[in-house]
């Protein structure tokens, strides 16, 4: 597998982020981000790069529209090795995206907490994560996607001992785990919306 060049990080549970970001500054990876990841990233002395700085266009709606661009999906689902896909990401200007690191809003939380309203589950809901995920799953041969703080110390073990790349195997394990978070994530707000009523 090819060294991970480029990597998009944005996580609503931050811990162990700093740690991972620090080991793939190590070997010189690009880091994108997001709100407040990008903040406390920058707050921690890492240098990052602006989603909106990558993409050309800003984060708006109230950061409901941060991810959604050609940019970041052309560089996580183009396959490498077809060359209609890396003539189109040239003419386009479309950076590969090596690595996805994603986990999702608190849904399950957020409507546990006493006075839940309709409408604060609904802004709970996240769309531009589960995107991201899927998209980097479906194209596991070429992107590494993570969504659990748990496998952060096994992906820098696994790029120190093979110089910068992650294995086809581990990116299909991660690309499996990405599909039961988000079936069970779409599932949850299923069940909230079985029973919700109108504010």
């Amino acid at each position: 597998m090819p060294r991970i060049q480029r990597a998009l990080i944005s996580v609503t549970d931050k811990s162990g982020i700093e740690v991972l970001a620090r080991g793939l500054a190590e070997f010189g990876v690009e880091i994108l981000s997001t709100g407040g990841t990008a903040a406390a990233l920058g707050r921690a002395g890492l240098t990052i790069r602006e989603v909106s700085d990558f993409t050309g266009f800003p984060e708006m709606l109230d950061g409901r529209v941060k991810t959604l661009h050609p940019k970041i999906h052309g560089g996580i689902l183009g396959i490498r090795t077809r060359p209609e896909h890396a003539q189109a990401m040239e003419k386009h200007g479309i950076s590969p995206i090596d690595m996805v690191v994603v986990n999702l809003y608190a849904f399950e939380k957020t409507i546990a907490k006493e006075g839940c309203t309709l409408e604060d589950a609904i802004e709970n809901i996240d769309i531009g994560g589960p995107t991201l995920l899927r998209a980097s799953a479906k194209n596991y041969p070429f992107v590494t996607v993570v969504t659990d703080p748990a496998d952060y110390s096994l992906i820098l073990n696994e790029m120190r001992s093979s110089e910068g790349s992650v294995s086809l195997e581990t990116n299909f394990r991660l690309a499996k785990k990405v599909f039961q978070l988000t079936s069970a994530y779409d599932a949850a707000i299923t069940d909230y919306l079985k029973s919700a009523e109108l504010d």
